[in-house]
């Protein structure tokens, strides 16, 4: 009896995520103007159907930052990379969850 011949791996096999789904992240940063306008142009960026009514806003304790969550269509693991890398890297950014 011979065995089937080895098939290339599927990527999508190797995530916990199925796609497309509804994916939340959270964006951290000094509460300043056009915080959340410029995280809303990333999100729109990635994901051309996202809905802005549905971004949550909280303060920090001290009301000097703002935790803002976007929840994206994710589509791939690469398109969810390189909106992380993307909001990382914008400098009104502190943190990505």
């Amino acid at each position: 009896m011979s065995t089937p011949p080895e098939s290339p791996q599927d990527p999508r096999k190797d995530s916990l995520i199925e796609y497309p789904c509804l994916f939340p992240i959270k964006v951290m940063g000094a509460k300043v103007d056009g915080f959340v306008h410029a995280i809303t142009r990333i999100a729109e960026q990635f994901d051309p159907g996202f809905d802005a009514t549905t971004i949550e806003l909280r303060d920090s304790k001290a009301g000097n930052y703002l935790g803002i969550t976007v929840t994206v269509t994710a589509t791939s693991r690469e398109q969810l990379d390189e909106l992380y890398r993307t909001l990382s890297t914008h400098p009104m950014v502190k943190m990505v969850l």
